[in-house]
Formats: C-alpha cells, structure tokens, sequence
C-alpha cells in the first residue's frame, strides 16, 4: 500500500507539472505559426491506450507528409515540441508517439515488446487524418531507431521511409552482445519504466550501479542477483536474462530472416564505428540486403560514438581527434533525405553509394555499393605460438607443424580481470599483456585501408563445456602507440547458432567461428604493424560463465571450484578487410 501511494503521489506530481507545462504551450501556442495539439489519444487495437503530440502549420489545411518520431523517451515537453516544430518549418506535419504506458498512457511499461505493433497502429491512425496525404517518414535514434525497424516487422502501406540512427536491436546489441549480458542496460531500464516520464535520479545514480556492480563482482553471487544486491526488484532486467538465447521472445520484435524480404521502402541508416551498439544498426542493413537486395537502403558512418552519431559526430571522439571531413550535419542530411524521397526532391550529395564512410587518418569520405564491397581483399593472419619480441607471432603462413598457446584463468579470483576490449582511449601508449595473448604481424610494406568487419575462426579446447572470448583488433603505429579498430566478445556455445546453445565437448577441439565485429574504416601507414588480442572474458561489465553448461545466469563463484584451462591453436585465424589501392 505504501509503495502504491508514494507511486500515485509521484503521478500525481508529474501530472500537475506536465498539465502547467500544457497551459504554458498552449498558451505561447496563441501567439505563434503552430498548431500544437500536445495532448492526444490513440486507441490500440489490443485496447491499449497511446499518447502522442503533433505540431502543425497554423492557418494551412492541405495534407502533408508526416513525420513520425516513435520512442520511449518522454523528455521535457518543450523539447519534443521543438523537435516537431522543426518538421514543420521543413514542410512537414510532425508527430511524437510514445511507447505504450508513457506519459499519459495508462498501460504499463514494457520496453521493446509492444513497440511493433503499436507503431502500426499509429502510423494507421495518423494515415487517416486530414492533415496527412497518405505517407508517413519516420527518423531518430537509440530506441527510437528500434522503433522504425520494428514498423517494418509488418509494414504499413502509409510508411514510406525510415531514417534510423545507431537503432538498437533487442536481444543481439543490448542487453546482450553476442549472447552474453552486458551491464549497461541495467538501470536504463530504471530510467526508462520507473515513471511516465524518465526516472533521471535513478538514471544518473551511477554511484548505485557501480557500487551493485562491484559487490556482485566481489561476493560471486548469481548474476540474475544484480537486483536483489541493489536491493530493489527490477522485473525488466529479470525478464531480459531469462531469455539467453536469441529466441521467439526477442525475434517478434524485429523484423527477423524472411521479414526482411517484405521491406521494399528506402532507407537510410547513420551509424558510428565506435558505437557500442553497431552490430544492432548493421544486422538490419545486413539482412535487408541478403533478402531485399533491390531494396534501396543507404548508410552513413564515420568514427562517431552513440550519442555523437546522433549528433553529426563530435571532434574529439575518446581522446582522439577525429578527421574535420567527419563532422556533418545530420539534421540537414535527413530532411533533404525526407524531400527526396517524400517530395521528389535531390538526393543528400553524401550519398554517392549505397555506403558512405569516412576513412580515419585520411580525412575523406569514400563509398561502395555495399559493406561486403567495401574491400576488395583480405589478410588471412594467423595466431602462431612463435614469439615475436614481448609478443607472439600474427603471421599470413598458415604453421606447419599444430601447437598451442596454453591459458589458465580462475574465476574464483578476483583480484585478476581479463579481457580489456572497451576502446577508451582509441589511441594508448600500452595495452594490457597480464593475461591472454597478443599476436603482432610484420611491418607493413606499403599503406592499406582496413575496411570492414574482420571475422576468423578459433581452434581451442577447453576443460569445460563452455566459455565467454574476446578478440580485439589493434594498430601498432609506427611510433609505438596503439589504436583500437575493432572488437568482438561472444559465447562459444553461440558461436554457430545465436537461437540454440550447443555445449563444448571437454578436452577436445572446437572450431569456433566468429564475425559480427564492430565495422571499421581506417588508413594504415607503411611500417604500421597489426595487432591481434585473445583473451577469455572475465570482468565486472558482463555475466560470467564458469563453463559448467548450466544457465550461465544462475552459476556462481562455488561453480569455479576448477579453473579454466584453455588451449588456443596456433591454426586460429583472423580475416581483415581491406581496400587495395590500384
């Protein structure tokens, strides 16, 4: 009863400030060019109830194009009505729908799982005003780039563009990477379901996080615990991990396999190689491509983070300094997009191919047809066990004679953490060399462009039956220093199938493929080197699997009564893309 009134108190409180936030709009509305309607109710057919803004030009009533931002973020009513009022002044009716039981919805919140559905119905609702003419664009990022994707799960004939920037994929992006749960996500969802709005107390609280995540670290506990150290039930996150494998409770969100050969509108995605999510955005321009090629689908993407993508990149991006070609304007880009697709207008002059991307340390933007033509050759380099100075081996000669590289990691201690993958900073002095292997390739001979995800495949075997990896691409430049291009971490037993968990066989060699790999576009210098880092993955920002088969959710630090023994063969390989110049 006391958690009920403390809650109908903070609605009521959020109510009365948004109700004087109406007044103020709708009284500065009066005396401006807009038509602001900041209180609207769409019915779902589930019965569902929607709110939604939409701003207009006053005084005109021919029907317009739409343009629609879906998303779960209820931010200060006065932003949001700018954001629309944009969309006006660029000819355009602009409309906000917010995901279902935000602000003032009243269903309850839950994030990724209703949003396909109910984008339908918005989009079918905003097709039959008298305002719209019948076609609906819709832009933004994060969640709201999810949004756009999950209307295409079943499209709307009204729906005739998406614009999505570093969209989120459920499932395989966030709360997961590669089947593995990554901590991030845990108090968005707070931040996110706690109230109509956005809990920014709970969400800015990384005092709370950090001290929930480093107790869990400590004590060994359960990972599905997290909430029970915090000391305060959170049903999303609970919910999230009981879901492992990529399964139907995830795919219903998204378009998945086939659904993408329905998708015949254009599209045009931004994306940043440094953002955490990229595999979410690419793996829907990936599939659209393998099922809709005809498709008319565009990307632009350069050395931006999550929120600089957003953002049209930002100038120093973790403590490197960005080429000035790679700063845009985003905002210009997608209403020229919107105008050309919407209003036969041009086309945005970025986009001279279907793949636009800015190449680091050459200060140009170049393009291809797609991200597989990106490059036009590859360096198959693999991980020998002979040293090379402080390192081992990255060697184009595949080894004769098989060896392998041996590793023992014990879980139960935590004073050692393995596997330091994050780029933050893109360019160090050092990296780390206290547990797993470096493999360090030759001097090149002559400058190439890595373009592209690198990919391979890992030979090991393992005492267990199953572990958490990480492979991180480095250049060593000719000065010595490191710079991050690219990572992977993922499960093993995924390592095939993202939909079905297949255990390792203790003691015996397992080929381990992996390849959804941040993408990246980078000019190497002559006599810059090439570095590859393995290591198994054991730290605080992830869950930790022990290898013993079971939900790896539920092990804890009695389930590391033996230490992982990993043998890793030196037939292991790494594929990088590159861009031969002629």
């Amino acid at each position: 009863m006391k958690v009920f009134l403390s809650f109908t108190i903070l609605f009521l409180l959020v109510f009365n400030s948004s109700a004087q936030q109406t007044k103020k709009t709708r009284s500065e509305d009066l005396k401006s060019i807009y038509n602001i309607q900041d209180s609207i109710f769409v019915r779902t057919r589930d019965g569902a109830i929607l709110s939604l803004m939409m701003v207009s030009k006053k005084g005109d009533t021919n029907p317009k194009p739409v343009i629609l931002q879906s998303t779960i973020y209820v931010r200060d009513t006065g932003r949001d009505i700018n954001s629309l009022k944009k969309s006006v002044d660029n000819g355009y009716v602009g409309v906000i729908a917010y995901a279902r039981g935000k602000r003032f919805s009243s269903n309850e919140i839950f994030p990724y799982e209703n949003d396909a559905k109910d984008t339908y119905d918005v989009i079918d609702w905003i097709s039959k005003q008298k305002w719209c003419n019948g076609s609906v664009g819709m832009f933004g990022g994060s969640y709201n780039g999810f949004t756009q994707w999950a209307a295409c799960k079943t499209l709307h004939p009204a729906l005739k563009t998406i614009v999505p920037y570093v969209a989120a994929r459920p499932g395989q992006g966030l709360p997961v990477e590669n089947n593995i749960f990554v901590n991030p996500n845990y108090e968005w969802a707070f931040y996110v379901g706690n109230n109509k709005y956005l809990d920014t107390v709970a969400g800015n609280d990384r005092q709370r996080f950090r001290k929930m995540q480093n107790r869990w670290w400590e004590t060994g506990v359960a990972y599905n615990k997290l909430d029970s150290i915090d000391g305060v039930p959170n049903r999303w996150f609970q919910k999230w991990i009981s879901h492992p494998s990529f399964d139907d409770y995830w795919q219903k969100m998204t378009p998945y396999k086939k659904d993408f050969a329905q998708i015949k509108i254009p599209v045009l995605a931004f994306d940043g190689y440094y953002n955490d999510g990229q595999s979410s955005g690419l793996y829907y321009l990936r599939e659209l491509q393998k099922y809709s090629p005809e498709t008319p689908a565009y990307l632009v993407i350069g050395p931006y983070g999550h929120f600089g993508t957003q953002s049209g990149g930002e100038s120093i991006l973790y403590e490197y300094k960005v080429d000035p070609v790679a700063l845009f304007d985003i905002s210009k880009i997608t209403y020229q997009w919107f105008d050309y697709i919407l209003k036969n207008g041009t086309k945005p002059e970025i986009l001279k191919d279907r793949i636009n991307y800015q190449v680091m340390g050459a200060n140009e933007w170049r393009s291809a047809p797609s991200i597989d033509k990106m490059s036009n050759g590859f360096l198959t380099m693999y991980l020998t066990t002979k040293k090379s100075g402080k390192f081992y081996s990255l060697n184009s000669l595949k080894p004769v004679k098989k060896s392998f590289l041996t590793q023992e990691v014990d879980f139960a201690n935590r004073e050692i953490t393995n596997n330091d993958y994050y780029p933050e900073p893109i360019i160090r002095k050092e990296i780390d060399t206290a547990n797993g292997f470096n493999f360090i390739s030759e001097p090149l001979k002559e400058p190439i462009v890595i373009n592209g995800s690198f990919l391979g495949e890992i030979k090991a075997s393992i005492n267990k039956m199953d572990m958490d990896f990480g492979v991180t691409l480095y250049e060593v430049m000719p000065n010595g220093e490191y710079f991050h291009l690219s990572y992977f971490i993922g499960r093993a037993s995924y390592a095939n199938d993202i939909t079905h968990r297949n255990l390792l066989k203790p003691n015996e060699i397992e080929v381990i493929p992996f390849s959804n790999t941040h993408l990246v576009s980078k000019q190497l210098r002559k006599g810059s080197r090439l570095l590859v880092y393995l290591n198994v993955n054991k730290n605080p920002f992830s869950e930790l699997n022990y290898g013993t088969g079971k939900t790896v959710t539920t092990e804890t630090i009695k389930d590391a009564k033996e230490p992982l023994k990993v043998k890793w063969y030196n037939d292991s390989f790494v594929k990088i893309p590159i861009l031969k110049t002629q």
